[in-house]
């Protein structure tokens, strides 16, 4: 695999790294040596597989708080999406700023969305499939979010929105959550 870091300290683009041959190729598409050797969390607590029918579908911007948080590894597996994470770590100089990556089924790239991130994408291409390893369990109590709209992220979508979810639509604006967001997001201080 190849790592490539981010601007966004922890997020990794990892592309797969080929043998081809006359039947097509082999890659790793996951490894946990490589991905401790990154200083990356290389846990898969569970699998989960995305299917977008229509162009335009939205989803996000998701993420966990901590004790929770999640990582995300993310590929598109058919199609194409428009990935875009968003750094949500208070202390983070990168704090609130985003990367845009292009996942599609010829790259065949992955992200991978440190915790303390919001994630989220856009199918550019009916009938787009994506698989998602995250690094915790799926806990309701501890899900957030952030409107793809939210006009203090500045996120920059290539297609007119054509699905998105109630709940991803009834996400409240940052303006009202801030406080909170920065509390639960916040490491815990060392005691003195």
């Amino acid at each position: 695999m190849i790592f490539t870091e981010t601007r966004l300290k922890g997020a990794f683009i990892i592309d797969l790294e080929r043998r081809n041959d006359e039947r097509g190729f082999f890659a790793r598409a996951f490894c946990q040596n490589e991905f401790r050797e990154h200083g990356l969390k290389p846990v898969i607590a569970q699998a989960n597989i995305a299917k977008n029918q229509k162009v335009g579908t939205l989803r996000g911007m998701h993420f966990q708080y901590p004790p929770v948080a999640e990582t995300k590894l993310v590929r598109c597996t058919r199609g194409a999406i428009l990935d875009i994470i968003v750094d949500l770590r208070p202390e983070s100089p990168t704090y609130l700023e985003h990367i845009a990556v292009e996942l599609n089924e010829d790259n065949m790239t992955a992200l991978y969305v440190p915790e303390r991130f919001a994630h989220g994408y856009q199918a550019l291409r009916d009938n787009t499939d994506t698989n998602y390893q995250f690094g915790e369990f799926y806990t309701p109590e501890a899900e957030g979010g952030l409107r793809y709209d939210e006009p203090q992220l500045g996120l920059k979508w290539p297609l007119p929105v054509s699905v998105v979810s109630p709940k991803d639509q009834g996400f409240r604006p940052y303006r009202e959550i801030e406080s909170e967001l920065k509390r639960r997001m916040s490491l815990p201080r060392a005691a003195a």
